[in-house]
């Protein structure tokens, strides 16, 4: 939903009533990630996309329904063997799509979450996506510190403690900055495989399933060297989503007029500037080292490659790598941590251009973070999207049921 948190907001701020369909879970090659949202509202506006085309115009509809209804309802789309045209994912893959009525004012948990999510506050968004019917639909936004709305409108004694399990695991994700499912019994336990043999009767009477959305800020691009490629390397962040930051101990080069697009620009020491962000990095965060001088990138780099950080890559010749990797065995990193380094930075797509480089460093990134072979897709017959890849492989192909 952040993705069209700002119209959501503006609905929710005039009293308008809307549903919005959730990507919920995938499998094969589905178009969109969970957490993809379409939101339509009671005067037919539509906002958003859930598969890039195969099923909004099942899903419009769907959502229509739920908002003349008022219940939400949990419905998949595969593959049609019989007529690739039908509604279905011509592509082969599955999308859960979960549809849910908002009307401002009635839910305080979806109250709070929209409020949250338009004013960049981090929370994890729990909807309960199946399980009991009089739980169906129901909502907590969860803080760090906090939580909205309920789980028990009956009273703490119904499912107090199933809620309070459920804050508990959206916070761990939100924690993470993850996004996924989570199913627990009526009592709060787990569920694990003995539970699941135990409450065999079915989700319904047995287990709950939430769909547990987090909402963070945006994951973080430092870029290191204020140069010409570094311009580039700016705007393909910013497309790609990431706060971009350009770091440069130069005055005269590290200026607002020549990075109009980042959202900082700072004169510092990089080594410097890092130790003063440990606080505001993750596992998603991006290091991009342009500036191919020893003596900003051998202190960078030495603290760098000692973080828990996404990617960390540094521009160079081959030679400029070779003296790199010896400097920095030199101030102590061990060959692991040396091996973290993505160096020459970028793929090899022949780029020569500033804009050239920037899409091949753009696309080594991608590559990290999905688990991309950085092959051709013509060269090869497997799946497009690995980070959806199953265990147990290939889903079979079926119709849409709900």
């Amino acid at each position: 939903m952040q993705d069209i948190a700002e119209q959501l907001q503006a609905w929710h701020a005039a009293g308008r009533s809307f549903a919005v369909a959730t990507v919920v879970g995938v499998s094969g090659s589905a178009p969109r990630d969970p957490g993809a949202a379409l939101a339509v509202d009671a005067a037919g506006e539509a906002v958003g996309s859930v598969s890039g085309g195969c099923v909004e115009g099942a899903v419009y509809e769907l959502c229509r329904e739920a908002i003349e209804s008022g219940e939400p309802v949990l419905e998949r789309f595969g593959y049609s063997d019989e007529d690739a045209f039908a509604v279905g994912l011509t592509c082969g893959g599955i999308l859960d799509v979960f549809v849910q009525p908002i009307v401002p004012g009635q839910d305080a948990g979806l109250d709070a979450g929209i409020t949250y999510i338009a004013s960049g506050t981090p929370v994890a968004l729990v909807r309960v996506i199946e399980g009991p019917a009089g739980l169906l639909g129901a909502t907590v936004a969860v803080t760090a510190d906090t939580h909205h709305g309920t789980l028990s409108p009956g009273g703490p004694s119904t499912t107090g403690a199933l809620e309070r399990q459920a804050v508990a695991e959206a916070r761990a994700l939100l924690d993470a900055g993850r996004t996924g499912k989570v199913t627990l019994a009526l009592d709060g336990r787990p569920c694990t495989p003995a539970l699941a043999a135990e409450t065999a009767t079915g989700p319904a009477d047995g287990t709950v399933t939430f769909f547990v959305e987090s909402y963070v800020p945006k994951p973080r691009m430092l870029v290191f060297g204020a140069i010409d490629f570094a311009a580039a390397v700016v705007r393909v962040g910013k497309f790609l989503g990431y706060r971009v930051t350009v770091c440069d101990a130069r005055p005269v080069f590290a200026t607002e007029r020549r990075f109009p697009e980042a959202d900082e620009v700072v004169v510092d020491w990089p080594h410097r500037y890092l130790e003063s962000q440990l606080e505001a990095i993750d596992g998603r965060t991006v290091l991009c080292v342009l500036t191919h001088d020893a003596k900003f990138d051998i202190p960078l780099l030495e603290r760098a490659l000692r973080l828990p950080v996404g990617f960390v890559g540094a521009m160079g010749s081959r030679k400029t790598h070779l003296d790199r990797n010896a400097r920095l065995r030199e101030v102590g990193l061990s060959e692991a941590e040396i091996a973290r380094l993505r160096s020459p930075i970028g793929l090899d797509l022949g780029a020569r251009t500033p804009e050239e480089t920037a899409v091949a460093v753009a696309a080594e990134i991608v590559a990290s973070r999905r688990g991309g072979g950085c092959l051709p897709l013509s060269a090869g017959a497997g799946p497009i999207h690995h980070d959806l890849e199953r265990a147990e492989g290939r889903p079979a192909k079926g119709r849409r049921v709900a």
